[in-house]
């Protein structure tokens, strides 16, 4: 399809965002130095059943309640919405999240397991499972897809869009065709490395703190996850990710809420978040910090999914 641009779609996606100094910027300004090894309380951990193996879940509120599905990146984990999650449920939701096959404690979970067995995590495995994840609970739900994963449920929609009550994409690859393209540092790079060496430099530049920087108890976090998350499932990942397809047509004409979430020094250009809002009719938001407002912004985070759903059910 044509590159999109103001003149193709005609609208000016509404925007949430940081601006608003209000009780939820004040709890996020507080926030410090968080245990993130430390569960929401009330929360519960356990496993879910999918092709790939055995996913680690964890959850919060009362499952009867309408899901919202709150899923991590490549080298993330479940871990990374503990904070959003007792917003989420303190407002009558059921949130629930897993580490993707492979991932943390999903470490087990890999294309081996498939009947018949693969060699290679790739872009079914992640939709099938992320399926599974989505019929495992009351349908439809509302999706928070964080980065990678904002890839696998764009794809999830387009095959299943009767599950979807809403589609929010935090920090998504705002691009189809070589997702790395317009990433400082290692857009560069990616053109012409192989999965093997963009996966250890994907890796360096996470432990490290090149890419995003964190306070010293979340590196610590970090750094621990990646003792049992498999190279494999990353390699994969970056190899995966220099293939974004391209699903903008499909989801500007989607009739469900949908919302694009950002840090404004996110590892893509702001701009290219907000042309990617504007060509799937998405309302975007624009929150302080980098790539990961779902930690460093996670109140006002939580503030206006709420506020979208609640637009939502209105419909």
């Amino acid at each position: 399809m044509a590159e999109p641009d103001r003149k193709e779609y005609g609208v000016d996606p509404e925007e949430f965002g940081s601006a608003l100094v209000d009780a939820a910027a004040l709890l996020d300004a507080e926030l410090g130095d968080v245990d993130w090894s430390v569960p929401p309380p009330g929360s519960v951990r356990f496993a879910i059943d999918v092709p790939s193996g055995r996913l680690a879940a964890l959850a919060l509120g009362d499952p009867d309640s309408p899901c919202v599905l709150l899923v991590p990146g490549a080298t993330g984990s479940k871990e990374d919405f503990s904070l959003m999650m007792p917003d989420l449920a303190d407002a009558g939701y059921f949130a629930l999240s897993y580490d993707l096959a492979g991932q943390y404690q999903s470490a087990g979970a890999g294309p081996e397991n498939l009947e018949p067995p693969r060699k290679h995590y790739d872009y079914r495995l992640f939709v099938d499972d992320f399926l599974a994840v989505m019929m495992s609970t009351a349908t439809p739900v509302h999706v928070v897809a964080y980065s990678f994963a904002g890839i696998i449920a764009q794809m999830a929609y387009v095959e299943r869009p009767e599950l979807f009550r809403s589609l929010t994409l935090l920090g998504c690859p705002p691009e189809p065709g070589q997702g790395f393209r317009g990433v400082s540092h290692l857009g560069r790079l990616s053109t012409w490395v192989n999965g093997r060496a963009g996966a250890a430099l994907l890796i360096w530049g996470i432990r490290s703190g090149r890419m995003v920087h964190v306070p010293p108890g979340r590196q610590r976090f970090v750094n621990y996850r990646f003792r049992f998350t498999r190279r494999a499932a990353v390699r994969d990942i970056y190899t995966l990710m220099q293939k974004v397809p391209d699903f903008r047509q499909q989801l500007a004409e989607a009739p469900i809420p949908k919302f694009v979430a950002v840090g404004e020094h996110d590892l893509w250009p702001l701009q290219l978040h907000r042309l990617f809002a504007q060509a799937i009719r998405a309302r975007i938001g624009v929150y302080r910090g980098g790539h990961s407002p779902c930690e460093t912004s996670p109140h006002q985070f939580s503030r206006d999914l709420l506020a979208l759903y609640a637009k939502a059910d209105e419909d």
